[in-house]
């Protein structure tokens, strides 16, 4: 039987990971900070489920081991822990330090254990925040070809720890011959996924908000609602990852993401049209903004798309699910959690 760890498998994109792994037939060894998962029973997710703070190294070390203190040969490692949430979380400034410090330990820690417990592979899931802010200003026109990422300009604190992540897992495979795959997610959204409570991405908080609100009422939207993004399907994210992981010839950096872009008025358009209500948005930013929540509005940079032509070119996949299927689902389960 193949075995498989899922680091962060009690998040929203582990908990969807770690279940397709085990449904595969691989035994899966699920770690996460969280005591149990929201919205996962965690038998379907994990034959072992450990609970644990992966900016300890012993934590680290205890997971690739049995428990006779031997490393275990892993044949695949997905490396999805992180300190991170939404715009409210991300850009206020007030969690860079957490951000910054935790990540870059759990990284730290998981690529040296990888190292020593010689996995067959590691997957490690980079974002578009590396992208420089100044190719990001233009809301009809970004860019987020890959080959872009340099001269460095990440527009928040995750985006560059993500960025020197990316490069700490490639040094281990030049000086260790770990064999790496690095992706740069692009807003991954669906059912599952945190929801509410200030780290929620655009999709989660804009079909809450419209669950949420009676006809005849509205829903603020941060920022003028110009400002655009493309957003991919959980299941879609889940099938680029592993066809990414398991080809031989490519180890990245490479985009997995959506290039349906749209402003995030139009998404919440859209999910106002799914609802089926009459609601009314309320755009608020600048000094109503800052007296109501105490902090500059946090909307990210003006435009961001996936570009998605180098995965194609050596994967030989897109997605095909369009933004409203994936908008559909996630409104109806949220609207199951309200």
């Amino acid at each position: 039987m193949k075995k498989a760890i899922v680091l962060g498998g009690g998040g929203f994109i582990g908990g969807h990971l770690a279940k397709k792994l085990k449904n595969e037939g691989f035994w899966v060894k699920n770690v996460d900070i969280k005591k149990t998962h929201e919205f996962w029973d965690l038998d379907d997710i994990s034959h072992e489920y450990i609970q644990g703070d992966l900016t300890d190294p012993k934590v680290v070390e205890r997971v690739f081991k049995d428990t006779e203190g031997n490393y275990i040969k892993f044949d695949e490692v997905y490396q999805l822990a992180a300190d991170m949430g939404g715009a409210g979380y991300i850009f206020t400034g007030e969690n860079d330090a957490n951000v910054m410090h935790n990540s870059a330990l759990i990284n730290l820690n998981v690529a040296y254990y990888s190292h020593l417990a010689k996995v067959k592979r590691v997957f490690y899931s980079s974002s578009a925040c590396i992208y420089p802010e100044h190719n990001q200003m233009d809301p009809n026109n970004p860019n987020c070809e890959e080959s872009s990422a340099y001269p460095a300009n990440p527009d928040s604190e995750y985006g560059w720890e993500k960025l020197f992540s990316e490069r700490l897992f490639f040094s281990f495979s030049r000086n260790y011959n770990l064999s790496v795959r690095v992706a740069r997610f692009h807003n991954i959204f669906g059912p599952k996924g945190t929801w509410t409570g200030g780290k929620e991405k655009a999709p989660a908080a804009v079909t809450r908000k419209v669950a949420e609100a009676n006809n005849g009422e509205s829903i603020e939207i941060w920022g003028d609602g110009q400002q655009t993004r493309s957003f991919l399907y959980i299941d879609e994210c889940i099938k680029a990852t592993q066809l990414f992981m398991r080809q031989d010839d490519f180890s990245g950096p490479v985009n997995i993401g959506s290039e349906e872009m749209i402003s995030i008025n139009n998404l919440a358009k859209m999910a106002i049209e799914i609802s089926g209500k009459k609601i009314e948005i309320n755009n608020i930013d600048g000094d109503d903004f800052k007296k109501k929540y105490g902090f500059k509005c946090p909307t990210g940079v003006r435009g961001r798309n996936s570009d998605n032509t180098l995965f194609y070119e050596k994967i030989g996949w897109k997605t095909d699910k369009k933004l409203i299927e994936g908008i559909t689902n996630t409104y109806k389960w949220i609207l199951s959690q309200l």
